[in-house]
């Protein structure tokens, strides 16, 4: 570990307070009014907002250790090289062979610490279109899911903050930082200052930030400047927001540290649920009720139990909240049956909906030695630039090496959209199918850092995406990985979509500013030109961005795949919700982190409703 790593874990200890358990047997009662299952970006803030009615009584159980005992996790530089395929703080989970990615299986990692992937991930901010969730109203037939009735909960959950440190693009001077004179960005009317997660733009801009913004000026026609992409119109190049103001900003740090102390709370981490109980007068009822958890420390552990008096939440995430409803006997007869398991809830959608965004990277040689290629190869500089952002809080791990961010539609492109072509999959005219992310250096989730050159990379997903895929049970034992299989480019509009990405990105860097900076394609890419061409690059090089959904997504009350009511009920099911990012109908068309912190916020309200304190 480095040494000032070492040096912040000190500093970090004294964060978590006493109502923090590591052992079932330590937990000081045997009933909670609420037990919610994951201590992730849903959960810790579930747990808050549930807490601040001082008659309730809440348990957290986290299968992970607490946030605090990694001090990589608040360095926003660290996400990639040390954080998220971290196995003490990830599932690490593996994917199925991909038959759309030439039969590769790729590695999956989710959050298994306090803050779940709101502690591993690349901590981008983004609500989604007004369309998204307009659409989610549409489908569930709950207006109260449309962008004007969830825009409150997102602005509750945000504290927008001026970057860490560094010029801004616009306003390279010194003085006082203000977002529309420093950015000439921003709407304050869309955000809030108060709120528990700190939101805030990237506060080291790195070798190509102006580039980026003079292309918007140079293509506006394509790639034209859009002031605020968090406003419901993401459409546009815009800055890049990031729950960070020079350390990471989790649900563990932003909602479960200030509500710790609490002595209606409680956490227990180091502890796996795994299944829920129904109450034994209720199994052979239309309506079991679910008010046991059961628990264990190891796969050959004692298994405990705990009991809610009122709810059992599960916010485990789109992997593990759909194993352990099957688990637990709530799924399609016929998937429990292969392992023996008892239906209690006849559910054919659990795990059924996986939907996911691939990721493709592209690499271009650049005229530079000031990308973060010359970092990542220099261990004293690395060494240097850590104590910077311990000292001083600035430099280069301020951020996580992405400054801005585009979100593009193909409605001009024929040959996805044109005759012969396919419908537009995207939730409306505001919402994105594609996103690009110029990033300052070599990025790769498939190879290491080549020993000489620096690099451009330019990052593009399929947001809105057609292909869906599955979580299902390996084995009856909650302690084995579940079968992942996203389904990447199964769907061959994915794929058209993911080709075009491609040539967007080598559209954006015809810009003039860019002609003395891009070298030459790396071979790989140079090599794909035709149409069959870009295909196999394509599948060769896609992996995913890890935004699974859906998997015990809501819906209207006739829909039969529809795991969920629209008030996040497990429908033939008593006593028992979702609240994580599994229970959306359709994959935002952006990074899911702001839209499930906005999902906590609202079904806090709805639970806090549901028993009259509201």
């Amino acid at each position: 570990m480095h040494a000032v790593l070492a040096a912040l874990l000190l500093s970090l200890a004294t964060l978590v307070g006493a109502a923090l358990y590591s052992d079932p047997r330590q937990l000081p009662q045997k009933e909670y009014d609420f037990v919610i299952v994951g201590g992730g970006t849903a959960g810790n803030a579930l747990a808050s907002r549930l807490s601040e009615v001082s008659k309730f009584s809440i348990l957290v159980i986290e299968a992970g250790s607490s946030n605090t005992d990694y001090p990589e996790i608040a360095v926003p530089f660290l996400e990639l090289s040390e954080v998220i395929y971290n196995s003490n703080i990830s599932w690490n989970y593996d994917t199925t062979p991909q038959i759309g990615l030439n039969n590769r299986a790729i590695n999956y990692p989710r959050g298994k610490v306090l803050g779940g992937s709101s502690s591993i991930n690349v901590m981008i901010w983004t609500r989604a279109s007004v369309d998204d969730w307009d659409r989610y109203a549409a489908v569930t037939g709950d207006p109260e899911w449309s962008w004007d009735a969830m825009f409150p909960y997102m602005l509750k959950s945000e504290s927008l903050v001026p970057p860490a440190s560094g010029p801004t693009a616009v306003n390279p001077g010194p003085g006082e930082f203000d977002y529309a004179t420093d950015y000439g960005t921003l709407n304050p009317a869309v955000h809030n200052t108060r709120g528990p997660v700190d939101v805030s733009f990237a506060g080291y801009l790195g070798d190509i930030a102006s580039r980026v913004f003079q292309t918007s000026f140079e293509l506006p026609e394509t790639f034209s400047f859009v002031p605020d992409m968090n406003a419901g119109y993401p459409l546009g190049f815009a800055q890049l927001s990031i729950t960070s103001s020079g350390r990471r900003s989790s649900s563990a740090t932003a909602y479960l540290e200030p509500a710790i102390n609490r002595p209606n709370l409680d956490v227990l981490i180091n502890t796996q649920v795994t299944r829920l109980i129904a109450a034994a007068e209720s199994v052979n009822t239309s309506l079991p009720t679910f008010t046991t958890v059961e628990m264990a420390q190891s796969a050959d552990g004692t298994r405990y139990t705990i009991s809610a008096s009122k709810e059992v939440i599960l916010s485990a995430g789109s992997i593990n909240t759909p194993q352990l409803l099957l688990l637990s006997g709530i799924g399609a007869p016929s998937a429990l049956a292969a392992h023996n398991i008892i239906p209690l809830v006849n559910s054919s959608g659990v795990g059924a909906d996986l939907q996911d965004h691939p990721l493709l990277e592209s690499h271009w040689y650049v005229n530079s030695t000031g990308t973060f290629d010359t970092i990542l190869r220099n261990a004293t500089l690395q060494a240097e630039d850590l104590s910077l952002w311990e000292q001083e809080g600035r430099g280069p791990y301020v951020g996580p090496g992405v400054v801005q961010i585009a979100w593009t539609k193909l409605e001009n492109e024929n040959v996805v959209f044109g005759p012969g072509g396919y419908p537009d999959p995207s939730a409306g005219p505001s919402s994105p199918n594609i996103e690009i992310l110029p990033t300052d250096g070599f990025v790769s989730f498939i190879e290491g850092l080549p020993a000489t050159g620096n690099f451009l990379t330019m990052l593009t997903s399929v947001v809105s995406p057609v292909s869906r895929g599955s979580v299902t049970l390996a084995s009856a034992d909650p302690f084995d990985a579940p079968l992942i299989d996203p389904g990447l480019l199964s769907n061959p509009y994915d794929v058209l979509a993911a080709v075009q990405a491609v040539n967007q990105s080598r559209q954006f860097l015809s810009a003039p500013t860019w002609d003395d900076y891009i070298l030459r394609e790396a071979p790989d890419l140079a090599a794909a030109q035709s149409e069959a061409e870009l295909e196999a690059y394509v599948r060769k090089g896609t992996t995913t961005i890890w935004h699974p959904v859906g998997t015990a997504r809501m819906g209207a009350p006739d829909d039969e795949l529809a795991v969920l009511t629209s008030d996040l009920r497990v429908k033939g099911a008593q006593g028992l919700r979702v609240v994580d990012a599994s229970i959306f109908p359709y994959i935002p068309a952006g990074h899911p982190q702001a839209c499930v912190y906005a999902v906590a916020e609202r079904a806090a309200d709805l639970i806090k409703e549901a028993w009259g304190v509201l």
